[in-house]
């Protein structure tokens, strides 16, 4: 058997503590197409391929969507196991609404291409969730306030299930000034209540 995983030192530390002395492969975005036929050439063999992220779920918007693609073109068995989706995470312990969301990911990092993205969905019924990176959380927080105004239900979560969590729900110009006042490290969630909803 062998896994498959986005960093292979990253890995290595988890496994030796779980004790799993399984071979370890690469499998990230710039690498994994090449790594397909591999894996179903292994799997043909009776060999168990696994796939494994650095954090979060892998396929959600981390390496394995092109993967898991190809095992089920080619017929082959793909078992899911629960673990962490910062989305997810986020989403329950929001305080959104949990009854209808739609996850959008990562937006276009320009400033423009955000704008319009926020201005098709700023009418949207569900709540909305994106990812966003250290680098551009002030930038997509101001671009959402652009568009949608300072008075929308917001939640900003950084570094979900890690050391150093936070998470920030309200007003959005109360998040944002919780967020520039924070640390801006890490990985991000953002999500955003439908027009009109209230925590109270």
């Amino acid at each position: 058997s062998c896994i498959l995983c986005e960093d292979t030192r990253h890995s290595q530390r988890l496994l030796k503590k779980l004790e799993i002395a399984s071979p370890l492969l690469s499998c990230h975005e710039h690498n994994e197409a090449g790594r397909i036929q591999q894996a179903l050439d292994d799997v043909a063999e009776g060999k168990v391929v696994s796939l494994i992220s650095d954090a979060g779920t892998p396929a959600i918007c981390d390496p394995g969507f092109r993967l898991v693609r190809a095992f089920r073109a080619a017929g082959q068995k793909v078992i899911p196991i629960p673990g962490p989706c910062a989305a997810i995470a986020a989403l329950s312990a929001s305080g959104l609404p949990t009854d209808q969301f739609r996850f959008i990911g990562f937006l276009p990092p320009k400033s423009a291409a955000r704008l319009r993205n926020f201005e098709a969905l700023k009418e949207v019924q569900e709540t909305l969730i994106f990812y966003e990176s250290t680098h551009r959380i002030l930038k997509f927080i101001n671009d959402l306030r652009t568009v949608v105004g300072d008075d929308r239900i917001v939640c900003v979560a950084r570094e979900l299930t890690k050391m150093h969590e936070t998470m920030h729900t309200g007003r959005l110009a109360e998040v944002e000034d919780a967020v520039q006042k924070g640390s801006q490290k890490g990985e991000f969630v953002v999500l955003i209540a439908r027009e009109g909803y209230s925590l109270k």
